[in-house]
């Protein structure tokens, strides 16, 4: 069963990566704008390495390529898996589930 978590009880979004640049980094702060134009409020975007994301983050967002590793970091994690940096129907999941008070679901196993 997938995990779920509502997004009003999501305070930390952890965007991990693989090195932590160039491309993840945009698309860090292309979702911190998104939520701001949302007017989300009370939400922390992270940026960490893969390896670094903590056993108890709540939401980790992730390259499909590196859901796997997210999965095994925290397990009790909603983990969205992403194909593209940006414009990723992901992000727009993540801004309309804060902006709607919906719950998240894991897209990863």
């Amino acid at each position: 069963m997938a995990n779920t978590i509502k997004a009003s009880d999501v305070t930390t979004v952890i965007f991990a990566c693989e090195a932590g640049m160039g491309s993840s980094l945009m698309s860090v702060n292309s979702l911190k704008k998104k939520l701001k134009k949302a007017n989300v409020q009370g939400v922390t975007v992270l940026h960490k390495p893969a390896r670094e994301i903590p056993e108890n983050a709540q939401l980790v967002i992730v390259h499909q390529g590196l859901a796997k590793v997210a999965r095994t970091k925290a397990p009790n994690a909603v983990v969205l898996a992403f194909k593209h940096f940006l414009n990723d129907p992901v992000f727009e999941i993540v801004v309309n589930a804060f902006s709607n008070g919906e719950d998240l679901v894991s897209n990863v196993e």
